[in-house]
């Protein structure tokens, strides 16, 4: 593919992945809302439908970071060939987790299912708490892998004036800041407002490069301007 086709698909891609990524994050939390894990196990099983819904968009985000991780390492392979490969991996890794929607798949066969093969509500709130508890892993696993793919992609089109630099800087800074937050929201020490707000500048970039990928492509590498 020319590298304009790329621009273009990797545009569309980060708009859609922003259309059915924060929709899906915002109904998992509605979802799964409760005092306790019995509590949240009963609301799944009443938002059963919804949680079908986020299934689907979930695997939506899938194939939209995997046509990314691509696509963008199409843009930037010619400015550092490895550092691009490194993001690609990071992407498609990223891509690779959110389809192992472990957490969301059990929470829903664990709700909705009868017989004699369903659990007892002992078990089934252990196992209840051990799927949330995963989810909640799998979902730091892949931001961090995200966010190193994204501050290596965005590193390169900044070293490669591929795209108004500001806009680059913000990219990286953004990218680089949820690098940091990720793991200190593993552990407890960012918590509450400050970890939501560090993926505003990372949100701000995504749309807006979305809409310049669409709209004016990307600049030829320095490399190949000067060939």
């Amino acid at each position: 593919m020319t590298r304009s086709t790329n621009a273009r698909i990797a545009g569309v891609a980060y708009l859609l992945y922003f259309g059915v990524a924060f929709p899906s994050m915002v109904m998992f939390g509605r979802v799964t809302e409760g005092a306790d894990v019995p509590a949240r196990l009963a609301s799944v099983a009443r938002h059963a439908g919804d949680m079908r819904l986020m299934m689907f968009l979930d695997l939506c985000s899938v194939f939209c970071a995997l046509t990314l991780a691509v696509t963008l390492y199409g843009l930037t392979r010619d400015e550092d060939n490895e550092l691009a490969m490194f993001g690609l991996v990071c992407r498609a890794g990223e891509g690779i987790l959110g389809a192992m929607a472990i957490d969301t798949s059990g929470l829903l066969w664990l709700t909705t299912a009868s017989g004699p093969g369903a659990p007892d509500p002992a078990s089934a709130t252990a196992i209840g708490t051990l799927l949330l508890k995963m989810g909640s892993w799998q979902v730091n696993s892949a931001a961090t892998l995200f966010a190193v793919g994204s501050t290596v992609f965005c590193y390169l089109l900044l070293r490669g004036r591929m795209i108004p630099t500001v806009l680059a800087w913000i990219g990286v800074i953004g990218s680089a800041i949820v690098v940091v937050g990720v793991p200190l929201e593993s552990v407890s020490i960012l918590r509450g407002s400050l970890a939501q707000l560090m993926w505003i500048p990372i949100a701000i970039f995504e749309i807006t490069v979305a809409f310049w990928f669409i709209i004016k492509g990307v600049a030829p590498t320095r490399r190949r301007a000067t060939a």
